[in-house]
């Protein structure tokens, strides 16, 4: 099985594992997805991630983040960009998730980064998600 789009696919797996409240999911690597999985835990949306070799690709092990009650503390995450439709936006059209309560994921020039640093940078991309 091939995969096409990656990020689409470690998105899912990070979803339907919040959904079914698994402690921890266990993600293909690549620079990416190891950069999106670095926003995350820099925002506060996952505890952590591990990369595992397995003599391959490499696996992404991402720590899931519960509320006290047990909630996910990812309550969407939706890709924006996709490989049929690019999407790219400039520093002033960056959108803002839940009115700044979200964020927003792009990848620039500089690197994956969270909509807030890249503004802070002056700096657009490619908007690859949006998470609440």
């Amino acid at each position: 099985m091939s995969f096409n789009d990656p990020i689409a696919d470690m998105l899912t797996r990070i979803r339907n594992a919040g959904n079914v409240k698994k402690a921890k999911v266990n993600v293909l690597a690549s620079k990416v997805c190891e950069g999106v999985a670095a926003v995350l835990k820099e925002e506060g949306y996952i505890l952590g991630y591990d990369r595992i070799d397995d003599g391959k690709h490499g696996i992404l092990r991402v720590m899931l983040k519960y509320t006290p009650e047990g909630n996910s503390v990812i309550h969407s995450i939706d890709r924006v960009s996709k490989p049929g439709r690019r999407v790219y936006t400039g520093t002033d059209s960056l959108p803002r998730v839940m009115g700044g309560l979200g964020i927003s994921i792009v990848s620039t020039s500089k690197g994956i980064m969270s909509d807030k640093k890249c503004r802070t940078e002056n700096v657009g991309g490619e908007l690859i998600c949006t998470v609440s």
